[in-house]
Protein backbone atom coordinates (compact mmCIF):
# COMPACT_ATOMS: atom_id res chain seq x y z
CA UNK A 1 0.00 0.00 0.00
CA UNK A 2 2.80 2.39 0.92
CA UNK A 3 4.55 1.80 -2.42
CA UNK A 4 1.31 2.31 -4.41
CA UNK A 5 0.58 5.54 -2.56
CA UNK A 6 4.12 6.81 -3.20
CA UNK A 7 3.88 6.05 -6.90
CA UNK A 8 0.47 7.77 -7.04
CA UNK A 9 1.81 10.90 -5.30
CA UNK A 10 4.87 11.11 -7.57
CA UNK A 11 2.75 10.55 -10.68
CA UNK A 12 0.27 13.19 -9.52
CA UNK A 13 3.05 15.72 -8.93
CA UNK A 14 4.60 15.03 -12.34
CA UNK A 15 1.20 15.28 -14.05
CA UNK A 16 0.39 18.56 -12.32
CA UNK A 17 3.70 20.02 -13.47
CA UNK A 18 3.36 18.70 -17.00
CA UNK A 19 -0.08 20.22 -17.43
CA UNK A 20 0.55 23.53 -15.68
CA UNK A 21 -1.46 26.14 -17.51
CA UNK A 22 0.70 29.11 -16.65
CA UNK A 23 4.29 30.14 -16.08
CA UNK A 24 6.18 33.37 -16.78
CA UNK A 25 7.34 31.87 -20.09
CA UNK A 26 3.78 30.96 -21.12
CA UNK A 27 2.34 34.27 -19.90
CA UNK A 28 4.87 36.15 -22.04
CA UNK A 29 4.19 34.08 -25.16
CA UNK A 30 0.41 34.62 -25.02
CA UNK A 31 0.69 38.40 -24.67
CA UNK A 32 -0.04 38.71 -28.40
CA UNK A 33 -3.17 36.53 -28.24
CA UNK A 34 -6.67 38.00 -28.17
CA UNK A 35 -7.98 37.91 -24.58
CA UNK A 36 -10.72 35.41 -25.41
CA UNK A 37 -8.18 32.93 -26.82
CA UNK A 38 -5.22 33.20 -24.40
CA UNK A 39 -6.22 30.54 -21.88
CA UNK A 40 -6.71 27.86 -24.54
CA UNK A 41 -3.81 28.71 -26.87
CA UNK A 42 -1.03 26.23 -27.49
CA UNK A 43 2.39 27.59 -26.47
CA UNK A 44 5.65 26.44 -28.04
CA UNK A 45 9.30 27.27 -27.51
CA UNK A 46 11.50 27.35 -30.59
CA UNK A 47 14.83 25.54 -30.51
CA UNK A 48 18.03 26.45 -32.38
CA UNK A 49 17.33 23.80 -35.05
CA UNK A 50 13.94 25.45 -35.86
CA UNK A 51 11.92 22.72 -34.23
CA UNK A 52 9.95 23.36 -31.07
CA UNK A 53 8.97 22.00 -27.71
CA UNK A 54 5.35 22.27 -26.63
CA UNK A 55 5.14 24.15 -23.33
CA UNK A 56 1.36 23.90 -23.18
CA UNK A 57 -1.01 21.96 -25.43
CA UNK A 58 -3.85 24.06 -26.75
CA UNK A 59 -7.59 23.66 -26.78
CA UNK A 60 -8.17 25.97 -29.75
CA UNK A 61 -6.40 26.53 -33.09
CA UNK A 62 -4.08 29.28 -31.83
CA UNK A 63 -0.37 28.77 -31.14
CA UNK A 64 1.81 31.39 -29.45
CA UNK A 65 5.56 31.70 -29.05
CA UNK A 66 8.29 34.04 -27.89
CA UNK A 67 10.72 35.11 -30.61
CA UNK A 68 12.74 37.40 -28.32
CA UNK A 69 16.43 36.63 -28.51
CA UNK A 70 16.18 34.19 -31.40
CA UNK A 71 18.77 34.71 -34.17
CA UNK A 72 17.88 37.64 -36.42
CA UNK A 73 15.02 38.88 -34.25
CA UNK A 74 14.55 42.59 -33.81
CA UNK A 75 13.47 44.33 -31.67
CA UNK A 76 14.49 42.88 -28.31
CA UNK A 77 10.93 41.92 -27.28
CA UNK A 78 8.88 39.92 -29.79
CA UNK A 79 5.97 37.53 -29.26
CA UNK A 80 3.64 36.12 -31.89
CA UNK A 81 0.52 33.98 -32.27
CA UNK A 82 -1.05 32.37 -35.33
CA UNK A 83 -2.92 29.24 -36.41
CA UNK A 84 -1.34 25.89 -35.53
CA UNK A 85 -1.35 25.06 -39.24
CA UNK A 86 1.24 27.80 -39.80
CA UNK A 87 3.99 26.22 -37.69
CA UNK A 88 5.92 24.99 -40.76
CA UNK A 89 5.76 28.51 -42.17
CA UNK A 90 7.02 29.96 -38.87
CA UNK A 91 9.93 27.49 -38.82
CA UNK A 92 10.87 28.48 -42.37
CA UNK A 93 10.57 32.19 -41.50
CA UNK A 94 12.85 31.71 -38.49
CA UNK A 95 15.45 30.02 -40.70
CA UNK A 96 15.40 32.96 -43.11
CA UNK A 97 15.42 35.54 -40.31
CA UNK A 98 18.49 33.88 -38.75
CA UNK A 99 20.53 34.60 -41.87
CA UNK A 100 22.87 37.51 -41.08
CA UNK A 101 23.62 38.66 -44.64
CA UNK A 102 20.60 40.68 -45.88
CA UNK A 103 21.38 39.95 -49.54
CA UNK A 104 21.69 36.20 -48.90
CA UNK A 105 18.46 36.25 -46.89
CA UNK A 106 16.56 38.00 -49.69
CA UNK A 107 18.05 35.64 -52.29
CA UNK A 108 17.04 32.57 -50.25
CA UNK A 109 13.50 33.87 -49.77
CA UNK A 110 13.17 34.82 -53.46
CA UNK A 111 14.48 31.39 -54.51
CA UNK A 112 11.99 29.58 -52.24
CA UNK A 113 9.18 31.75 -53.59
CA UNK A 114 10.23 31.08 -57.21
CA UNK A 115 10.81 27.33 -56.90
CA UNK A 116 7.64 26.66 -54.91
CA UNK A 117 9.34 25.60 -51.68
CA UNK A 118 8.11 28.64 -49.75
CA UNK A 119 5.64 27.29 -47.22
CA UNK A 120 2.23 28.93 -47.61
CA UNK A 121 0.36 30.08 -44.54
CA UNK A 122 -3.26 29.02 -44.10
CA UNK A 123 -5.46 31.31 -46.17
CA UNK A 124 -7.37 33.65 -43.86
CA UNK A 125 -5.25 32.87 -40.82
CA UNK A 126 -4.48 35.73 -38.49
CA UNK A 127 -1.00 36.61 -37.26
CA UNK A 128 -0.85 38.57 -34.00
CA UNK A 129 2.44 40.31 -33.19
CA UNK A 130 3.65 42.34 -30.22
CA UNK A 131 7.12 43.89 -30.48
CA UNK A 132 9.14 46.51 -28.73
CA UNK A 133 12.15 47.43 -26.65
CA UNK A 134 10.73 45.49 -23.68
CA UNK A 135 7.39 44.24 -22.30
CA UNK A 136 6.49 47.74 -21.14
CA UNK A 137 7.11 49.47 -24.49
CA UNK A 138 5.43 47.45 -27.22
CA UNK A 139 3.32 47.89 -30.31
CA UNK A 140 0.73 45.41 -31.49
CA UNK A 141 0.16 44.50 -35.11
CA UNK A 142 -2.19 42.05 -36.80
CA UNK A 143 -2.20 40.70 -40.34
CA UNK A 144 -4.41 38.24 -42.18
CA UNK A 145 -2.69 35.78 -44.52
CA UNK A 146 -4.04 35.63 -48.06
CA UNK A 147 -1.28 33.78 -49.94
CA UNK A 148 -1.18 34.44 -53.69
CA UNK A 149 -4.04 36.98 -53.46
CA UNK A 150 -4.10 39.92 -55.84
CA UNK A 151 -6.36 42.85 -56.48
CA UNK A 152 -7.98 40.82 -59.24
CA UNK A 153 -8.73 37.83 -56.97
CA UNK A 154 -9.85 39.78 -53.90
CA UNK A 155 -11.07 43.12 -55.18
CA UNK A 156 -8.84 45.03 -52.78
CA UNK A 157 -6.07 47.48 -53.68
CA UNK A 158 -2.46 46.33 -53.57
CA UNK A 159 -1.19 49.40 -51.75
CA UNK A 160 -2.41 51.70 -49.02
CA UNK A 161 -2.54 54.87 -51.11
CA UNK A 162 -6.35 54.86 -51.26
CA UNK A 163 -6.72 54.27 -47.52
CA UNK A 164 -8.40 51.30 -45.91
CA UNK A 165 -7.59 47.61 -46.13
CA UNK A 166 -5.10 46.57 -48.81
CA UNK A 167 -3.08 43.53 -49.92
CA UNK A 168 0.62 43.76 -49.12
CA UNK A 169 3.00 41.57 -51.15
CA UNK A 170 0.22 40.65 -53.57
CA UNK A 171 0.72 37.54 -55.70
CA UNK A 172 3.21 35.91 -53.30
CA UNK A 173 3.00 33.44 -50.44
CA UNK A 174 3.58 36.40 -48.12
CA UNK A 175 0.48 38.26 -49.34
CA UNK A 176 -1.51 39.53 -46.38
CA UNK A 177 -4.21 42.02 -45.58
CA UNK A 178 -3.08 45.20 -43.91
CA UNK A 179 -5.67 46.99 -41.82
CA UNK A 180 -4.45 50.52 -41.13
CA UNK A 181 -4.86 51.73 -37.57
CA UNK A 182 -5.19 55.18 -36.21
Amino acid sequence: MKRTLSIFLVASAVSAGAFAQSSPEIDKAVMAAPARMKADAMVVKWKSDFTYDTLRPGKNNLVCFDKSGLPGQQPAFSVECTNKGNLDRVAQNLKFEAMTDPAAKKAAMDKAEADGTRVKPEFGSVWYHIRGADAEHVNGHMTIAVPMATSKTMGLPEDGKQGGVYIMNAGTTTAHLMVPGE
